[in-house]
């Protein structure tokens, strides 16, 4: 079955750095196009950011443009997401995204990252 797994969350101060990790199984991982997506209290989940099957391409979120890089390692069935800078309004649960085909859509169960002023 389709797992998407991530970790890397926690508790930063502002300005500060953090790797996301999304393990991911269940699909021929580097087939697809990846996202990130966050969700704060009381907030819509929102589209973070974005990378295509090859990792050739890559699309942001103007909120975290400059800030946050998305990558992939298709070797290891890995996604991630590196956010530097962090501002409080970061603070959110984070969510890895794949829509496969004639499965349908997944989701991780999210790590949190929390950004304290």
């Amino acid at each position: 079955q389709v797992q998407l797994v991530e970790s890397g969350g926690g508790l930063v101060q502002s300005g500060g750095s953090l790797r996301l990790s999304c393990a991911a199984s269940g699909f021929l991982f580097s087939s697809y196009p990846m996202s990130w997506y966050r969700q704060a209290p009381g907030k819509e989940r929102e589209l973070v950011a974005s990378i295509t099957r090859a990792g050739d391409s890559t699309n942001y979120a103007d909120s975290v443009k400059g800030r946050f890089t998305i990558s992939r390692d298709n070797a290891k069935n890995t996604l991630y997401l590196r956010i530097n800078s962090l501002k409080p309004e970061d603070t959110a649960m984070y969510y890895c995204y794949v829509n496969v085909y004639f499965k349908g859509v997944y989701w991780g169960q999210g790590t949190q990252v929390t950004v304290s002023s």
